[in-house]
C-alpha cells in the first residue's frame, strides 16, 4: 500500500472513524489515483469489484474524509466535484479539451489582498483553465 493510504488510515483510526471494507477500498482508490477523481469515477471503478457499493456510500465516505481534513474538494467546474488527497497548498489547472486536472505549485501564503485585512480567510483556491501540452500538440 502507498504511504498516503497508510497515513490516511492512521488518521482515520486516530479520529475513531470506523474502517469498513468499502471505506478502505475508497481510500485505497484515492491513494492510487491522484487524478482528482469524481464520485462517478470512484463508484464506476469500485462497483466492478464491490457490487454492493452504493454511490451514497462513496459520497458519505468522501464527506467523512473531507471533514477529517484528509481529502479536499476541488470545485473547478460547477457541474462536478473532484477529490484531492494532496492537502498542501497548491493550485489546479483544468484542460478544457481532455478534462484532466493538474496540480500546480503556487506559494499560497503569498496570495493576499489588503482588501481582505479584516476578513477571516478559511480557504484559498487558485484555478486555471486552458489546454494542456498534450492537447495542444494533438491540435497542431
Amino acid at each position: 500500500m502507498s504511504e498516503l493510504f497508510e497515513r490516511i488510515k492512521v488518521e482515520l483510526k486516530k479520529g475513531k472513524i470506523p474502517l469498513s471494507y468499502q471505506r478502505l477500498k475508497i481510500l485505497e482508490y484515492l491513494s492510487q489515483n491522484l487524478c482528482h477523481p469524481t464520485v462517478e469515477q470512484i463508484y464506476t471503478h469500485l462497483s466492478l469489484s464491490i457490487p454492493t457499493l452504493s454511490k451514497t456510500t462513496v459520497y458519505n465516505t468522501l464527506r467523512v474524509l473531507v471533514e477529517a481534513g484528509l481529502v479536499r474538494v476541488v470545485d473547478i467546474d460547477e457541474y462536478e466535484s473532484r477529490y484531492d488527497t494532496e492537502m498542501d497548498g497548491h493550485g489546479h489547472f483544468k484542460c478544457e479539451s481532455c478534462g484532466k486536472i493538474y496540480n500546480v505549485s503556487i506559494d499560497m501564503e503569498s496570495i493576499c489582498s489588503e482588501d481582505l485585512n479584516h476578513f477571516e480567510i478559511k480557504e484559498k483556491n487558485v484555478y486555471f483553465r486552458g489546454n494542456c501540452p498534450n492537447c495542444i500538440s494533438k491540435n497542431k
